[in-house]
């Protein structure tokens, strides 16, 4: 299929390993480089106040000459939702099927995006020349249409990128994975497989969507009175569940979430969902149903309904609230880290009068394939060298034990850190550089400027609070003026610690008037003071370590 011999055969994950979301891989071949995936990811726990998380494209921008395209899998935001700040600094096409585009484009406006970009539809049949190499697809199993793997051609073999995946032999026509193309491509020579990784730790088989199917449908039908269906706003798949077992027991729909309804209408026009006209309704009219003719399908803000289901269980949410006899389905994985959250809520909504369905009935699955599947795809492509991708390091090394499993050789097996540059050459693989990788942090508008040292400080706000002193003093005379005044903000109710306010002010008083008196008298060195004095001194009373703000004012007396 390739023309040309190519001489240098190089790949970069700048996310997606060792980590769940943000993935984004670089295939650089002679002097081109191709991205593939452009993901963010959600906030760790120690990642207070940031709203996203993005991957480091200090490499790209310093090569943009050398980018040729952008290819995108499917249309979940680990795989899209850092387009918009990738293509704020490269001017590159944006490969995707239909369905990916138009999620991908929707969510470019939403984030704002103001530039023209060049999007070219792709399926599963195209075939690119990009010069240097030859790009084409296939079709996968995942929860949203329009999943795709994607073959680099090269003239050393083919490298193949699955996406995200798994093998659903029940599987509708929208979702069929195309298994005889994948063994095509196996059987013209894979140099190396790049597999998601994500059920590497779960054996056997991922459990069938049609078994979703059915016992949501026996849910709806054993629920006496209101339905709320929480779901991830891009779960298209489940989306179609719940419509399917909404109609099955003669219940009306309504549609909750700036995402959902977004993504709903995007899928609804292309032709992605199947739903009769008068399945749904609006909220405005849910009165005129009985409770149990009534489903609510929900999510939340950022796509995931858990935070949205609290807010309607403390009857907080602006749109609806949780009442006694309410069924709630939650068909949905809690994000990583988000364990209790999810556990605190299901307790809230008991209390607040619901049945929540979670766990116990097989309302929901991965859609990502477990051990058995992931095995399936090696020996499908029959790869001369394998990257797991797209997992936390436990999952890649689970991965790996699958792929020696297969017959492949230890030594053919690479498991890279973010920002290693692996090279295929003459017959072996090896890491032999590193580039720019990390985190990149969006904090409101702000991108990239909260650092280390910004978390660090407000995880210190966080766990002990802030003393913030103030003190003015005259320039010509060197005394005080007036304060010191102290404001204490999380670290104790200052009512109720009125001797340990005092001292602390006495305290200061002394430092300052200590430090005015010295011929070399420096606000640095002030400054410095009060910190270290006032907080030995508290913690010797509290056992806390406030953050200190010392603000030193100067005024001019006459």
């Amino acid at each position: 299929m390739v023309k040309k011999k190519n001489n240098s055969i190089k790949c970069v994950a700048l996310g997606g390993i060792g980590e769940i979301g943000k993935n984004m891989y670089l295939v650089e071949v002679d002097k081109d480089i191709f991205i593939i995936d452009a993901g963010l990811m959600f906030p760790e726990e120690e990642m207070l106040g940031i709203d996203i998380v993005i991957p480091d494209i200090t490499y790209l921008k310093e090569n943009k000459d050398r980018v040729k395209a952008i290819f995108l899998t499917h249309g979940h935001e680990d795989h899209i939702g850092a387009l918009s700040y990738v293509l704020d600094n490269l001017n590159v096409p944006v490969y995707g099927t239909k369905l990916t585009l138009a999620l991908a484009d929707a969510l470019l406006k939403e984030q704002e995006f103001k530039a023209k970009t060049n999007f070219i539809e792709v399926d599963s049949s195209t075939v690119l020349d990009l010069g240097s190499v030859e790009i084409s697809f296939f079709r996968t199993n995942h929860s949203i249409p329009d999943s795709i793997g994607i073959c680099i051609h090269t003239s050393e073999g083919i490298i193949v990128y699955t996406g995200d995946f798994k093998f659903d032999q029940a599987a509708t026509k929208l979702y069929k994975p195309e298994i005889g193309k994948m063994a095509s491509v196996g059987e013209q020579g894979v140099l190396c497989l790049l597999s998601d990784s994500t059920g590497a730790d779960k054996p056997g088989y991922t459990t069938s969507e049609a078994v979703v199917a059915r016992e949501m449908s026996n849910a709806f039908y054993n629920a006496s009175g209101r339905i709320i269906a929480a779901c991830f706003a891009s779960d298209i798949n489940r989306i179609q569940h719940i419509f399917d077992a909404a109609k099955e027991n003669h219940r009306k729909v309504v549609v909750v979430g700036k995402s959902l309804e977004r993504i709903y209408h995007i899928a609804l026009d292309l032709g992605y969902l199947e739903v009769e006209e008068d399945l749904i309704i609006p909220i405005s009219e849910m009165k005129e149903y009985r409770d149990s003719e009534i489903v609510v399908l929900m999510t939340g803000s950022q796509g995931e309904p858990i935070e949205a289901l609290q807010k309607m269980a403390k009857q907080t949410h602006k749109l609806f609230s949780i009442q006694q006899g309410d069924t709630v389905l939650i068909a949905a994985s809690p994000l990583k880290g988000s364990e209790l959250f999810l556990s605190k809520t299901v307790d809230m909504l008991f209390r607040a009068g619901a049945n929540v369905i979670f766990k116990k009935q097989t309302v929901h699955v991965s859609s990502h394939g477990s051990q058995e599947e992931l095995k399936f795809m090696i020996n499908l492509m029959q790869p001369k060298f394998f990257i797991p991708v797209h997992g936390e390091y436990r999952l890649l090394m689970a991965h790996r034990k699958l792929a020696l499993e297969c017959g492949l050789d230890e030594e053919h097996i690479c498991i890279p850190d973010r920002g290693d540059v692996v090279e295929w050459k003459d017959g072996k693989i090896a890491i032999t550089g590193k580039v720019s990788s990390g985190n990149v942090l969006i904090d409101g508008i702000g991108v990239g400027d909260v650092g280390n040292i910004v978390l660090r400080d407000r995880k210190l706000l966080s766990q002990d609070g802030i003393l913030i002193v103030v003190v003015t003093l005259t320039k010509q005379e060197r005394k005080i003026a007036s304060g010191p005044e102290i404001i204490s903000r999380g670290f104790v109710y200052v009512r109720e610690s009125e001797k340990l306010m005092d001292d602390s002010t006495k305290l200061v008083k002394d430092i300052v008037e200590r430090n005015i008196i010295k011929d070399s008298f420096e606000w640095s060195s002030l400054k410095q003071d009060i910190r270290d004095e006032l907080n030995r001194y508290l913690f010797d009373q509290t056992k806390r370590r406030p953050m200190i703000l010392p603000i030193i004012m100067e005024v001019n007396q006459r």
